[in-house]
């Protein structure tokens, strides 16, 4: 790693040793003189170019005399060509006229808060997340924003990731693409291994903790994700992008586009591998995907189709590693049949629309499909045969009553549905109203298949031994509403309408009959207050409720008769927000009151399967930090800090006991305990060193408190706090012939912190020498040593 730096810093310095004239300079919107951040300057003869920053400034290095076309292009403004002689005297102040083309902004905009919306948010645009995207899934890549903590089975942030916020894990974080739901209708989760690379098509990603607003599909019970897919660019371009690292792993990603065609017309497309053997024995990941996207461009109309698909296979590193090779074999992996992988694809269809009628009128329309097919593969030694529903099996006057097997359970589903909004702001401005809503459908099979069996018996290849369907029907209706009392005041209404209809039935995996019906309604209402002060501060308060239906295995688990309640959630937002020159920061407080949350208490069903039940009340309650400070040109930090209780207030765990003849459970009663996977302290600190134009040195350290593992609030079942420092080097050149080549290396876990960030346990009473001892056995999903990433993009 040494060698590598050094070499690396030799390169930097000789590269930046033959600069020869520079041009410098500010891109700056025409109409209000604001400068435009990330904007493409390219000289045409002599193939150098540089991207505006933060103040819109720029620096083009290494520039021959004489005359030179300078080519500016920003999304939604018209580009600028100008003719120059170098060497030039002074900077340069370049001007852009916006374009009479509709933006896209308008897709993601009835589903997002926006500046004066009295709700905690934070906005993660593209160039912030290509920093960091060297092959790892969307949460790794957003590991330092307010109140998150990641983890990953594999323990390298490729293959099966998921993330937190607020301690609200994946199945309670809402996450749409361009507005249409992208989580599991059943299970509510969303899998990021199914979208390997998405991040390399992604425009920018909206996080809002806590309710939030009003959005599609399933309800936002901890915060929602908005992502918004790659817009428009005007030029036309190609990248590429190589990565490789720790772990043998690499990502190969190629993107082109056509530019504006006939000013009308654009075509984007993107190709990605990623590969890695994964830090746990075995846990290796291959992921291919693509985005194509197609568009057509008015002045008042915006018809965009794009399709994205992902294909993973993983092998499974779901066991997790037991406490007792915590110390000395922090690789081992339970799993070891050559085949015991997940393999599943998901191919995404997005018709969207968006439009302007007059001045004051915005629509915005989508159809989507998504189809999902797949299965995971196990080996599964001397299981009975009744467990899959088959008779025992004679042999030369012997009876088996169990084999090994190998079994696939497999998941083929469609979902497609449709969206719309339609958006009236007054002719004065102080009203802005938006009428949504959606309508969409689940269809899913669940079956397993026996492909092979030791001993085989009357069974053939693919015999099925559970088969049942879902279909799983979600509307809803919304109404936002923000109007302005007085100068800076302003109020906001948000009421939403969703309704559930979820039909299943057939034989589940533990060979029962699973037939049901469920219905709901909801009423979702959030109102709040905003002022915006003339110093650019801004203050907001709001209070929002939320309702969500219970999940699959809520259903299907517990008996039909006995189905758990729905939750509800009732969420106090309080904060305030402020831009102010080279200094922005975010402070708020937040409660987010729970009645008849769903939890794992131990409680098991009448097949010995572990259910959740409803617990009274329960809350989270914090205060959340952040901002970020530009010292100088060179020094910028940032940071942010959450502050948090999590309790339950009363619940009773089930305890399996083995003690005696009979089997049993034994309860206990815990009051004000520890909400599972709810640290109380998150912290996050970046500082940012620039010693010369295009390198910038990143250092990144992260803090999650303790973890307990499950609801009791008890040491023995519990995750340390972990403390990790990363590394980042980005360097940009723009050489001849390429509009940029930037080069990247990532140093994760840089003082090899052993820590792990998820996990699960599960206790029992034994017979002891005078009375029945309790066995506690927890499992750890352990993360990487010290590990790198060196990427390299070459743009067009």
């Amino acid at each position: 790693m040494k060698k590598v730096l050094l070499n690396l810093a030799l390169c930097l310095f000789a590269i930046s040793a033959w600069a020869q004239n520079s041009i410098s300079g500010k891109v700056l919107d025409a109409n209000t003189g604001e400068p435009l951040i990330g904007a493409s300057v390219w000289t045409e003869k002599q193939g150098r170019g540089a991207v505006s920053d933060e103040n819109g400034n720029f620096t083009i290095t290494k520039l021959k005399d004489g005359e030179i076309q300078l080519r500016v292009s920003y999304v939604g403004f018209e580009t600028l060509q100008k003719s120059l002689i170098v060497p030039l005297a002074g900077e340069l102040r370049l001007q852009l006229n916006p374009t009479d083309l509709l933006s896209e902004e308008f897709i993601v905009s009835a589903t997002r808060a926006s500046a004066t919306t009295p709700t905690t948010f934070q906005t993660i645009d593209k160039a912030e997340l290509a920093e960091r995207n060297l092959g790892q899934d969307i949460p790794i890549l957003l590991n330092f924003t307010p109140s998150v903590v990641t983890n990953s089975d594999a323990g390298a942030g490729i293959g099966y990731t998921s993330m937190s916020i607020r301690g609200s894990d994946q199945s309670r974080i809402n996450v749409t693409v361009n507005g249409i739901p992208m989580n599991d209708a059943e299970s509510h989760g969303v899998f990021y291994v199914n979208m390997p690379d998405f991040a390399s098509s992604v425009d920018n990603i909206q996080i809002q903790r806590g309710v939030g607003t009003s959005t599609n599909g399933a309800a936002t019970f901890g915060a929602s994700l908005n992502i918004q897919t790659d817009t428009r660019k005007d030029e036309p371009y190609a990248e590429v992008s190589n990565s490789a690292g720790s772990f043998n792993s690499w990502k190969h990603t190629i993107k082109a586009g056509t530019g504006l065609l006939n000013n009308r017309f654009a075509v984007d497309a993107r190709l990605s591998k990623i590969t890695s053997d994964g830090y746990v024995d075995r846990a290796f990941s291959d992921l291919k995907s693509f985005f194509v996207s197609g568009g057509y461009y008015g002045e008042n109309h915006v018809v965009k189709l794009n399709i994205f698909s992902g294909q993973e296979q993983t092998y499974q590193a779901w066991y997790g590693l037991p406490e007792s090779k915590l110390e000395d074999d922090r690789t081992f992996n339970y799993y070891t049949y050559d085949n015991e992988t997940d393999n599943y694809q998901q191919d995404h269809y997005q018709l969207i629309y968006t439009g302007k009628i007059g001045s004051n009128w915005k629509t915005n329309a989508a159809l989507h499909y998504t189809y999902g097919r797949g299965y995971y593969e196990q080996y599964r030694e001397d299981d009975d045969f009744a467990s899959y529903g088959l008779p025992d099996v004679a042999i030369g006057g012997e009876t088996f009553s169990s084999t090994d097997i190998i079994r696939r359970r497999w998941l083929d589903n469609d979902f497609f549905g449709g969206i719309a909004s339609v958006n009236y702001i007054s002719d004065d401005g102080k009203w802005d109203v938006i009428l949504g809503g959606g309508v969409n459908r689940y269809d899913g099979d669940h079956f397993g298949e026996i492909i092979w069996a030791r001993i085989a018996g009357e069974t053939n290849i693919r015999d099925r031994y559970y088969d049942n369907n879902a279909v799983k029907d979600d509307r809803n209706i919304y109404l936002k509403a923000t109007h302005e009392i007085s100068p800076g005041l302003n109020l906001f209404g948000d009421l939403q309408v969703r309704g559930i209809n979820y039909t299943f039935f057939g034989v589940n995996d533990d060979q029962r009959i699973v037939d049901g019906n469920e219905t709901y309604t909801f009423f979702n209402p959030k109102f709040g207050l905003s002022y915006e002060q003339s110093n650019g501060q801004v203050w907001y308060a709001s209070v929002a409720v939320a309702n969500r239906e219970p999940k699959r295995s809520d259903f299907t688990d517990n008996p039909i008769t006995e189905i758990p309640r729905p939750e509800r959630l009732n969420n106090i937002e309080a904060g305030v927000r402020a831009q102010k020159g080279r200094f922005n920061y975010n402070a708020n407080f937040y409660y987010m009151g729970y009645k008849d949350q769903l939890i794992l208490t131990g409680q098991i069903n009448d097949v010995g399967a572990y259910i959740r039940e409803n617990v009274a009340n329960s809350y989270r309650a914090g205060i959340e930090l952040s901002g970020n400070y530009q010292v100088s040109k060179a020094f910028t930090v940032g940071g942010n800090l959450t502050l948090s209780q999590n309790k339950i207030k009363e619940f009773t765990e089930y305890v399996d006991d083995y003690s005696t003849e009979e089997f049993q459970q034994e309860a206990f009663t815990y009051e004000n305990t520890d909400i599972a996977f709810s640290p109380n302290t998150i912290a996050s600190a970046i500082v940012e060193y620039k010693p010369i134009d295009n390198l910038s040195l990143n250092w990144m350290s992260k803090y999650v408190g303790k973890q307990y593992l499950d609801n009791s609030a008890n040491d023995s079942r519990s995750l340390d706090s972990f403390f990790t420092n990363d590394f980042r080097v980005s360097y940009q050149v723009q050489p001849r012939f390429f509009k940029s080549l930037e080069l990247n290396l990532m140093v994760n876990n840089i003082f090899n912190e052993l820590y792990e960030p998820n996990g699960y346990t599960f206790s029992y009473f034994v017979p002891g020498e005078s009375q029945k001892e309790l066995v506690t056995e927890n499992y750890y999903y352990p993360m990487a040593g010290t590990n790198f990433m060196l990427g390299l993009n070459l743009k067009f």
